[in-house]
């Protein structure tokens, strides 16, 4: 392989294998960083974007996916005063909208979308933790506004954004209740969390519980469907807010109304889609470092280890409901 060149996982079109070819390499223009990717995180969005049915993405072939990365700057361009070559950093940078993903040896991202690892931080926990820290970030933080003191019920707590949002809403100080199947509840209750199995209690019976009947403060819906609309039933009234990572589908709003209740959505890849407010998500980054650095928070990992070679597998895995965020090792 030359210097102008490196070995990629190409998405010819959709619904077909990756295609592992060199292709070539990026030069970092201004305001970017060249980083040599040492991991890439996959999320279930990859998925659908290699299935073509996330039009949102707006994605088209050839592509080369991958939106979460972990790495070590090789240049920067011109204007970059916050990185320099050796730096470690991770970011969720690209394989949306036609700006390269990390399913790469090298990407030129902008670098405003990154923050630098600190030292305890490895590459694969880096590349496992954007997209998901920065999503549950943007729901309990940005949008919900999550105090001491108050009670949050996060549906999903098992998944990616889920053991996340878990663990920052314990960092708050909050109360937290968690939704899983009977086979997540363990991992609910290991993050610190009250599980609660979804398959055997109905909202109003785990409202009644926990709460007295009076609702949750912010209740975070992970999943989307007719676990957004038990949302709505499960908010405290007057005061209660829902947010969603996944607005999909047509829902009444009634039985929030009934509760005034208040509700907002989370598009975690607007900055990238829209190059508008890019710097933030550096920030956000910048925080959840912080908080690992501390042993506040820690991403659950697939155990295997999958390359780049090994990528159509890596999908496959994530494509069966393991536990843990699978991560592909690029070098």
């Amino acid at each position: 392989m030359s210097e102008a060149t490196m070995k990629a996982a190409i998405l010819e079109q959709f619904k077909a294998p990756f295609t592992i070819r060199e292709t070539p390499r990026p030069t970092p223009q201004k305001g970017e960083v060249l980083v040599r990717i040492k991991a890439s995180g996959v999320n279930p969005l990859d998925l659908k974007t290699k299935e073509g049915v996330a039009a949102h993405t707006k994605t088209t072939t050839p592509a080369i996916l991958g939106i979460d990365m972990a790495g070590v700057v090789e240049e920067v361009g011109a204007d970059v005063t916050d990185f320099k070559p050796g730096d470690a950093v991770y970011g969720m940078t690209g394989g949306v909208g036609g700006v390269q993903g990390s399913l790469a040896e090298y990407a030129a991202v902008d670098a405003a979308l990154l923050a630098k690892m600190p030292e305890s931080m490895s590459m694969r926990d880096a590349a496992a933790l954007p997209l998901i820290a920065i999503t549950a970030w943007e729901a309990l933080i940005d949008q919900a506004k999550i105090q001491s003191g108050q009670t949050v019920l996060i549906h999903g707590g098992a998944g990616g954004v889920g053991h996340i949002a878990i663990q920052l809403a314990k960092q708050r100080g909050a109360n937290v209740f968690a939704t899983g199947s009977g086979a997540s509840q363990t991992v609910i209750k290991n993050l610190g969390a009250t599980p609660i199995d979804y398959t055997d209690t109905s909202v109003d019976d785990y409202v009644q519980k926990h709460t007295g009947g009076e609702g949750f403060d912010v209740v975070l819906d992970t999943v989307g469907g007719a676990t957004l609309d038990d949302s709505f039933r499960a908010v405290k009234k007057y005061t209660g807010h829902a947010v969603s990572i996944l607005g999909w589908g047509t829902h009444s709003l009634a039985p929030l109304s009934f509760r005034a209740g208040t509700y907002s959505g989370v598009f975690t890849l607007m900055p990238l889609l829209t190059g508008e407010g890019r710097a933030h998500h550096g920030e956000i980054l910048r925080e959840i470092a912080a908080l690992y650095s501390q042993g506040l928070l820690k991403p659950i990992l697939n155990q295997r280890i999958f390359t780049l070679d090994e990528i159509e597998d890596a999908h496959r895995s994530m494509g069966e409901k393991q536990v843990g965020k699978v991560v592909v090792n690029i070098e």
